[in-house]
């Protein structure tokens, strides 16, 4: 018996992804769980298990695709269809040959609504016509089927065709990725929502009309604000030289919608500072060894994410998300920083969980798995959910300072850029020290500029004299 493999869920909001690789083909013998496919999705590389054993009788999809959730992968065979074939060849013709109607007889329309199948004249096609309740139809208009043969030919046709104009739609379903009823998608639909960027409050994520409401309000309180705006369409760039089109993979794509949003939407500010880290440079090459028998390196990320962890706890604030649905702020009482990874597919964000209740040690030795498993694209989806504040660091490639943008739901992110050396005045002299630039921006609907210079501050404070995460963390 032939059955479909279809694309199932992949996790919270992720309605679709890029095939890179088909990991089965034609004529493969298929065990349950065994992977056919690795996928790109928004955030992570993964590889798809089929939950159904057989015969590979085909392929649907290849390398370079994008696949959405409940889309047919593959079409495998069990080989139970030819087991029952063979076993009762008989009983399977009889209905075939009792559905042929002999004359064009009023009485069979009714015979038809009754018949599960009724075959049509294309070899090996039968169409489901239940329900239906039409006259049988001729050739031509106007002139009613005189011969028996004829009028039966043609009151199958046009059942058939009937039948085939009602399936066709549902024959390729676009499958949709959200869990919602038929009354919920048509509300989007009325709404011009997308449905399958409705985040779901109920079991399983499942989309009510009020979950669509909230989203739509959302989307025009966005619009209010300078939020939503068309996409002005490119000149053709042909025609002053030569061009090439890359499509945008899946982690590029993410990105730039969930950074348009975020920047269209949330009401920035971005604040400096220098931190001066000559004593903790010279503790963070005492102890490096210490970090390295563990697994990790003792960057100045990984004594970062301990220091913003710690300020979190001082700043609740900071560790927070706004809901405009309920114009609510949510305080988070748990502790995750996200950090910024640059990879080949674009930037990723590992999440460092608890890092509160971590010594600096420890996120060492994590923030090293994590990042050479999201440039080894081994990293899940799991790992990069449920931060509540990120870290950017571009200090290892250069520049001063620069403005991060805020990833959101969260509502700041911290900014580190390359470390230098300067002349600063000390004890009635100008004396070398290693100053590092910090740029903070936060959303200001939530956190006021003098609480902004506040949070900052402390942050370098903890920096320079690392008594201080002891003292208040």
């Amino acid at each position: 018996m032939a059955t479909d493999f279809n694309l199932p869920e992949l996790g919270e909001n992720i309605a679709a992804g890029d095939v890179l690789r088909v990991l089965v083909k034609p004529g493969d013998m298929l065990k349950k769980d065994q992977p056919v496919l690795e996928l790109e999705t928004d955030k992570a590389t993964i590889e798809v298990p089929s939950s159904v054993a057989g015969q590979v009788k085909e392929v649907k999809v290849k390398a370079g695709e994008k696949v959405k959730v409940g889309q047919a992968i593959l079409t495998v065979d069990d080989g139970a269809a030819a087991t029952a074939k063979e076993a009762t060849p008989a009983k399977e013709a009889a209905p075939a040959k009792a559905t042929a109607p002999p004359a064009p007889k009023k009485d069979d329309a009714v015979a038809a609504n009754s018949a599960a199948k009724v075959p049509s004249d294309e070899p090996g096609l039968e169409q489901h016509v239940e329900g239906a309740t039409r006259e049988p139809a001729t050739d031509k208009p106007g002139k009613k089927a005189e011969d028996g043969d004829d009028a039966g030919r043609s009151k199958v046709v046009d059942i058939s065709r009937g039948a085939r104009a009602a399936s066709e739609p549902a024959a390729a379903p676009e499958m949709p990725a959200a869990p919602a009823a038929p009354s919920v998608r048509r509300l989007a639909r009325e709404l011009g929502v997308d449905i399958n960027q409705v985040a779901g409050s109920g079991p399983s994520g499942r989309i009510s009309e009020d979950d669509v409401k909230n989203h739509a309000k959302r989307l025009v309180t966005g619009a209010a604000r300078g939020g939503a705006a068309a996409a002005e369409p490119l000149p053709d760039f042909s025609r002053w030289g030569e061009v090439e089109r890359q499509p945008m993979r899946a982690v590029r794509r993410k990105t730039a919608e969930h950074l348009s949003v975020a920047w269209a939407t949330i009401p920035h500010v971005t604040q400096g500072d220098l931190a001066d880290i000559t004593s903790l440079e010279e503790l963070r090459k005492q102890h490096a060894k210490q970090a390295e028998a563990a697994g990790g390196n003792l960057t100045v990320t990984a004594i970062a994410v301990k220091v913003i962890a710690t300020a979190l706890k001082v700043f609740p604030q900071f560790n927070a998300s706004i809901d405009l649905t309920s114009d609510e702020i949510v305080l988070k009482k748990f502790i995750n920083v996200g950090v910024a990874v640059d990879t080949d597919r674009g930037l990723l964000v590992p999440v460092i969980r608890n890092a509160d209740r971590k010594n600096i040690i420890q996120i060492a030795a994590e923030l090293a798995q994590l990042s050479e498993k999201a440039r080894s694209r081994k990293i899940s989806l799991e790992e990069m959910q449920g931060g509540t504040f990120s870290i950017s660091n571009l200090g290892g490639i250069g520049g001063t300072y620069f403005t991060p943008i805020v990833n959101a739901p969260e509502v700041a992110i911290l900014g580190i850029s390359r470390a230098r050396v300067e002349p600063v005045w000390k004890d009635g002299a100008f004396v070398p020290r290693t100053l590092l630039p910090l740029s903070l921006s936060y959303d200001h609907r939530v956190i006021d500029g003098a609480d902004g210079i506040r949070f900052l501050r402390w942050v370098v404070q903890a920096i320079e004299e690392p008594f201080v995460l002891a003292l208040q963390g």
